[in-house]
């Protein structure tokens, strides 16, 4: 029987990987909430039922049977008349593992269909653990054929022509589709095109929260035929929002609905910090958090994305001054966190330094001071909050950015020292840019205190690490708005050393920043997680080795001597793989 009107509910919600029971409850409270709502169908994001990304957990068979089994208890649920459900989960099939959504409808699965596109680069490593699905076709639902594309499937052009052609009606998209700096712009452009192509209206799901080092941002939307937009769900915030289809001579068009603002540029990576830290460490069952707040902008950002991620009330901020910590940095510590609301504890660090440089007095005999000795403040401060996180159970949050970590600015097991780091990601201009922003506006949904909450004296004084006599960190490094225009330069965008100087750098500056880049790699290494915010963070999207001799020479293009070449090949050189 076939219908004029559809009503589909979209589930952003948040999974987390592994927690089958959870999700699976998930499932059941949107379903009611959908069903409040009238809907006919549900629609949740990719892999919701094991949690997206499940990485080589999803190779287990026994995670695989449980994610079976959770599908099978929901299928059966839907014999009470209420609405069905299309969800994504594991499917294994024949000995073959897909990424696969399923229909349940009536009190049965109605139909499975799997993942065509399997993405390999970036955070992605599909086809690492799942085998590609032929090119679907539509799946029949009360009268009207839903393709249902998965993520990666939209991005190219095969499958949503083979829907087309194959007679789909309207274009459901579940996604875990994950958070970097203008991505919300990306996904939509790429939705308008497969819409222009296939003249078929589309609705996007996409995941919502934090995995590890990825976020996932929501902002969920449907498209019509004419490329309007008739549905925005808001971004970084969980959501059930039914929408409403009709049939008409031209086909199938939503009706006008929900149209939130979505944040862009600094709020979204804003925003991308805070729920990555939330998700962290309520995923992962930590009561709280404790860093190391120094009187510098580092901490205080970390401290601030802290509280509104979790409330002040589990946010414990501990300066560990020494002698060459300021009075000013010792004011702007108790300043900020007594803005932020945030416990305050100061425990000085001459007694455990002075007891270390003796054990080591005999082996540094007649040897200048130098990094050694800095280095050991920062050790010692690592140990007191691992110390204090042992005891009391709070995570300790690490605060270096991703200028720090791009060049070795930072100390092995001292301030690299933490659980999770929200700042990972953050150039240390964009640090800047973060806070101040921060004192001006507060997220919808953030937890922490309005108003200002990172003084302005942090804000106006020179960055430094305050380990030897007024030291800056500008005496080792270029100042930051060259070394982040560097460092994009070769970290996100992989470019020449002879584009770098095109753009204005000094040679020796840009070739020693490539020196460091690469020495640094063996601490990044033993860093801890972070949240991606920009195309290429380090972890998962930038994977270069330790061992590594490579320096740019300087050459602007290579272009190979077609004379060495004594192999037939066709014409065009693309076609060979050498």
């Amino acid at each position: 029987m076939s219908t004029d009107t559809l009503r589909i509910a979209v589930a952003q919600l948040k999974p987390t990987v592994g927690d089958l029971a959870g999700n699976t409850a998930k499932v059941r409270e949107a379903r009611a909430a959908a069903r409040a709502q009238g809907a006919d169908l549900v629609l949740f994001p990719e892999l919701f039922l094991s949690g997206y990304l499940p990485e080589d957990l999803v190779l287990r068979p026994a995670y695989q049977d449980a994610c079976r089994a959770a599908l099978e208890g929901l299928a059966r649920e839907t014999a009470d008349g209420g609405p069905a459900v299309l969800v994504g989960l594991p499917w294994n099939e024949g000995g073959k593992l897909h990424n696969a959504v399923a229909l349940v409808d009536g009190g049965a699965i109605v139909a499975v269909r799997f993942k065509y596109d399997l993405p390999n680069y970036g955070v992605f490593d599909d086809k690492r653990v799942f085998e590609p699905g032929l090119l679907p076709g539509p799946i029949s639902f009360r009268g009207v054929r839903l393709g249902v594309p998965i993520c990666e499937d939209i991005w190219g052009h095969d499958v949503v022509e083979c829907l087309a052609e194959t007679g789909a009606e309207i274009l459901l998209v579940p996604n875990g589709s994950p958070y970097h700096r203008d991505k919300a712009d990306v996904r939509l452009n790429i939705a308008v095109a497969r819409v222009a192509e296939s003249g078929l209206p589309m609705l996007y799901a996409n995941e919502v929260g934090g995995q590890d080092e990825v976020v996932f941002d929501g902002a969920s939307f449907a498209l019509n035929a004419d490329h309007r937009l008739a549905v925005q769900l808001p971004a970084f915030r969980e959501a059930v929002v039914t929408t409403t289809w009709r049939r008409g001579a031209s086909g199938w068009a939503c009706d006008r609905g929900v149209v939130e603002a979505v944040e862009e540029g600094d709020e979204a990576d804003y925003q991308a910090c805070v729920l990555g830290l939330r998700d962290y460490v309520g995923k992962n069952g930590f009561p709280g958090v404790v860093l190391g707040l120094s009187g510098g902008i580092d901490s205080a950002l970390a401290a601030a994305m802290a509280a509104d991620a979790l409330g002040p009330a589990r946010v414990h901020c501990v300066m560990l001054p020494f002698r060459y910590t300021s009075a000013a940095s010792m004011a702007d510590a108790e300043a900020c966190a007594g803005a932020l609301g945030a416990r305050y504890d100061v425990l000085p660090i001459d007694a455990p330094v002075a007891g270390l440089e003796a054990v080591l007095a005999p082996l540094f005999e007649g040897r200048p001071r130098g990094v050694a000795e800095e280095n050991m403040q920062s050790r010692i401060r690592g140990t007191i909050l691992m110390s204090i996180s042992n005891k009391l159970g709070a995570m300790v949050v690490a605060t270096g950015n991703k200028s720090e970590m791009s060049v070795g600015y930072c100390t092995l097991y001292g301030d690299m020292n933490g659980g999770y780091n929200p700042l990972k990601d953050l150039y240390k201009t964009q640090v800047y840019r973060l806070a101040a922003l921060r004192n001006r506006w507060k997220p919808v949904d953030a937890l922490g205190r309005a108003g200002t909450v990172i003084p302005e004296a942090i804000l106006a004084k020179a960055p430094t690490a305050e380990l030897r006599e007024n030291q800056t960190d500008q005496d080792s490094l270029p100042p930051y708005d060259i070394l982040d225009d560097i460092l994009s330069c070769l970290v996100e965008r992989e470019m020449r050393i002879g584009e770098i100087l095109a753009r204005g750098h000094g040679e020796e500056t840009v070739r020693k920043v490539e020196r460091l880049l690469y020495l640094a790699e063996y601490k990044r290494r033993q860093a801890p997680p972070g949240v991606k915010v920009t195309v290429k963070n380090f972890g998962r999207d930038r994977r270069y080795p330790i061992t590594n001799r490579f320096r740019d020479n300087g050459i602007d293009a290579f272009v190979p001597d077609a004379g060495l070449y004594r192999i037939a090949r066709p014409s065009s050189i693309d076609a060979i793989d050498f």
